[in-house]
């Protein structure tokens, strides 16, 4: 097994396995590549999975600690429907809105559902454009493309 220099591995209670599957359900070229119970751990299982080609880790295991927005995937979308997609998809089955293009699985894992082009509009060198950005974002809680493309090119009325 070859894996990457910089793996994410996420701890949950008990559902690694149907967390992972849901993941890979979501976005292409991924899949769950195997389940490996941990013998001498009880119910412990290590999950091995891969969301867009890149390898991931799952544990279930006992754990008091839980996700919070200090750790998050951004997922980069190419137009609204793709995000509008993977917005609905995460949020299936009990998941919940957060301000500012984030939300919660119902793992409770955050994700930041995010427009292509989001990070350059907020990076413009004219502080300006990137302040319209800046404070039209703020407003949202799933992002709108038009909407952030409008404020950077300020016709948002």
């Amino acid at each position: 097994m070859s894996i990457q220099k910089i793996t994410p591995f996420l701890w949950y209670s008990t559902e690694a396995e149907e967390a992972a599957a849901f993941y890979a359900s979501i976005f292409p070229d991924s899949r769950v590549v195997r389940v490996t119970p941990v013998p001498s751990a009880g119910a412990t299982k290590v999950v091995e999975f891969v969301l867009f080609g890149q390898t991931f880790f799952a544990m279930s295991h006992e754990r008091t600690e839980s996700f919070n927005h200090a750790i998050s995937f951004m997922v980069d979308c190419n137009d609204q429907a793709e995000l509008d997609r993977y917005w609905e998809k995460l949020v299936e089955g009990g998941g919940s809105y957060d301000n500012c293009g984030w939300l919660r699985d119902r793992f409770g894992l955050s994700w930041q559902i995010v427009p292509h082009d989001l990070m350059a509009m907020m990076a413009d060198p004219d502080p300006v454009k990137a302040g319209r950005v800046a404070e039209t974002m703020m407003q949202m809680t799933k992002f709108d493309f038009a909407k952030l493309k409008a404020a950077h090119a300020g016709t948002n009325g």
